[in-house]
């Protein structure tokens, strides 16, 4: 399969930005328990516990925000799929997750801007 350098870009950029803010969650006081978590209802980019929480989290790198903020990429699409993200989690772990769902945005100069509880 033919990946073109602009995809390869971003999978490192996407990578790099989910490095950062796994680091930065670290920072905060909370456990990274998976890193791309796949289901068959979609991947978690990171997933977190921080006291009686299991945070889901969706990290959004953009080289500009010339076509919005990062946080506008995670469509309504998207949040219902992380939900049942969190559902297949409980299941697969035996516990209902309390959960929230977090949108970190990294930019380009490496800014990272965190929105706990952003759906």
């Amino acid at each position: 399969m033919f990946h073109s350098p602009q995809d390869v870009h971003k999978k490192i950029l996407g990578a790099n930005g989910e490095k950062k803010v796994a680091a930065y969650l670290k920072k905060l006081g909370m456990k990274i328990v998976k890193r791309n978590y796949r289901t068959p209802f979609g991947e978690a980019d990171l997933v977190a516990e921080i006291g009686d929480e299991t945070v889901f989290v969706e990290v959004k790198t953009r080289a500009s925000e010339k076509f919005g903020s990062p946080a506008e990429g995670v469509t309504k699409a998207k949040r219902e799929r992380y939900r049942k993200i969190a559902l297949f989690y409980g299941k697969q772990t035996g516990a209902e997750p309390n959960a929230r769902f977090d949108v970190a945005e990294v930019l380009a100069d490496g800014e990272i801007r965190y929105i706990p509880y952003a759906f």
